[in-house]
């Protein structure tokens, strides 16, 4: 049985740093994280928090390939994220993978907790890493696209996500 990631886990007092192999992670508390989010305008908001799903994507791949490179195939990669995700304090997903799509249902997120309701989604991290997985568990050279369907900081009861090769429709 594979590891789970608080497993991997290491902390090393004399350099103040918590390390998974050579991915080091920090602790945040989510309303500090998301304030930045809230006291930016709308428009560079928008923009920061698409700039802030596009690094999860670069980062949360090269985490998604380690966790490949134990897990095995597609349906092991969602397992092992799907067991990672609540690890991270990233709520709990539930994911769906079908030949086509990855659907994605988020409860508790803490990118909502900590931005409060909102108008527009806040979990622009949790698509990007979403993005990383989809590109590699659907297969094929297409491009994936993804999107995020309902946010809860909107009143949704919780966040979903769906992401597809591009060519295919959203459900």
């Amino acid at each position: 049985m594979n590891r789970g990631f608080l497993d991997r886990l290491t902390f090393d007092p004399d350099h103040g740093a918590h390390m998974d192999e050579a991915r080091r992670y920090m602790m945040i508390r989510p309303d500090a994280l998301m304030g930045i989010f809230r006291r930016l305008d709308p428009d560079a908001r928008g923009t920061a928090l698409e700039a802030f799903g596009a690094a999860i994507f670069e980062q949360g791949s090269d985490s998604a390939r380690a966790y490949r490179a134990v897990s095995g195939d597609g349906a092991a990669l969602v397992r092992v994220i799907q067991a990672t995700a609540p690890q991270l304090g990233w709520g709990v997903w539930q994911m769906t993978l079908s030949d086509d799509r990855l659907d994605l249902s988020v409860r508790n997120s803490p990118f909502v907790a900590g931005y409060g309701p909102s108008d527009s989604p806040v979990c622009h991290a949790i698509l990007g890493m979403l993005r990383a997985v989809a590109g590699m568990v659907l297969g094929g050279q297409g491009r994936i696209d993804a999107a995020e369907l309902s946010c809860a900081a909107c009143g949704a009861p919780l966040c979903r996500f769906q992401a597809w090769r591009i060519g295919t429709e959203v459900a």
